[in-house]
């Protein structure tokens, strides 16, 4: 039986604050990058370029692992890449369900990268009969009548949801009920879950409308306009609020 359920990652017991818990994947993910290429070392400020991030910050995140580097030298990469993973619980095994293997679904289950970070696809789930028994990256899916078998007898503490909105909560009350205790949401909403399980949510629609936002911004900015308005309209009202008195309607000071 997996230890996933019952051992959680040392992170919150020793203090180290969420920003910086954050940050640490991107940290792991510029420092194996550096190890692939066989780079021994690396100093705060190349390392906080590649994960993009100043340097100080680097170094306080660092300070809360107890890794402060050597002077002149820097961070030694491999030391680095197992402290974070074992900080992050990357060192053990972490089996995961998805529930939902539409397109979005399926594409999770052939990503190749939960291997090489310590998680491990133990079941495809899917509520459609048609699905069960057909293989998605190698792994036959399996009915949702079976949820709470495939949890218990793999140990599964880690739930990914990537079904359409409204079938979400449900399955999040079944992955609850069954003993997940953390869960990463692909569906567009918001799922409600009890004290001590954790809900890590994605939402494309919503960075895809973030990004339109910048973009309105730029194009508002190359077309002289500030924040949709022409700065031409925005100066001139500025101008008038300037001439008018207390009351709004008299000029403060009347032309000569």
């Amino acid at each position: 039986m997996a230890t996933g359920r019952t051992h959680r990652p040392a992170t919150r017991s020793r203090g180290i604050p969420e920003a910086t818990v954050a940050r640490l994947p991107l940290y792991l993910r510029a420092l194996t990058a550096l190890s692939e290429r066989s780079v021994p070392t690396v100093s705060s400020e190349e390392l906080a370029a590649a994960a993009g991030v100043n340097s100080a910050k680097l170094r306080k995140d660092f300070s809360y692992l107890g890794s402060y580097g050597t002077r002149g030298v820097g961070y030694d990469v491999e030391y680095l890449v197992y402290q974070i993973s074992r900080e992050l619980g990357l060192t053990q095994d972490w089996p995961v369900v998805i529930v939902g293997i539409g397109n979005l679904g399926a594409a999770l289950a052939n990503y190749g990268g939960f291997a090489s970070r310590g998680f491990r696809v133990a079941a495809l789930i899917d509520a459609d009969p048609a699905m069960a028994g057909k293989p998605v990256a190698g792994i036959p899916v399996q009915h949702t009548d079976e949820l709470e078998h495939i949890i218990e007898s793999n140990g599964v503490s880690i739930g990914v949801i990537a079904t359409p909105a409204g079938a979400a909560q449900q399955v999040c009350d079944r992955l609850v009920a069954a003993g997940v205790t953390s869960i990463l949401n692909f569906a567009p909403t918001v799922l409600t879950v009890p004290d001590g399980v954790d809900v890590r949510k994605v939402d494309l629609s919503i960075e895809l409308q973030i990004l339109a936002f910048h973009e309105q911004r730029k194009a508002g900015e190359e077309s002289g306009q500030e924040g949709g308005t022409p700065a031409a309209v925005t100066r001139a009202a500025s101008v008038e609020a300037d001439r008018k008195g207390p009351d709004g309607d008299v000029p403060a000071v009347m032309p000569a």
